[in-house]
C-alpha cells in the first residue's frame, strides 16, 4: 500500500467527534457545487485539513466565494450554501 505524500494531516477529529479525512473532501475536478461539497471543504479548511490556500488553487474558488461560503455557515449553518436558500440568507 502506498500513502501519497501530502501537506498536514490526513486525517482530523471534528468537534462532534467524527472523523475526517482527506477522502472526505470533494474530488479535485468538482464543478458542481452541491451543499454537502462546499460543507466538506468549509469544514476541512475551519478544521486544519487542508489550508485555505490549497482549497482555492484545488477547487479553483476565489477568496470572496470561498469567504461567503464560511460566512453563511457562520451565519446560519450549512443549510444556507443550499442554491435554494440564498434569498433566504442573503443580507439586504
Amino acid at each position: 500500500m502506498f500513502l501519497k505524500k501530502v501537506e498536514g494531516p490526513r486525517a482530523v477529529t471534528l468537534p462532534d467527534g467524527t472523523t475526517m479525512t482527506r477522502a472526505d473532501l470533494p474530488p479535485e475536478d468538482t464543478r458542481r457545487w452541491v451543499a454537502s461539497r462546499k460543507a466538506a471543504v468549509v469544514r476541512g479548511v475551519l478544521y486544519g485539513l487542508l489550508p485555505q490556500t490549497e482549497a482555492l488553487r484545488r477547487y479553483g474558488l476565489s477568496e470572496e466565494e470561498f469567504r461567503s461560503w464560511i460566512a453563511a455557515v457562520a451565519d446560519h449553518g450549512e443549510e444556507a450554501l443550499k442554491t435554494t436558500r440564498l434569498k433566504e440568507y442573503r443580507k439586504h
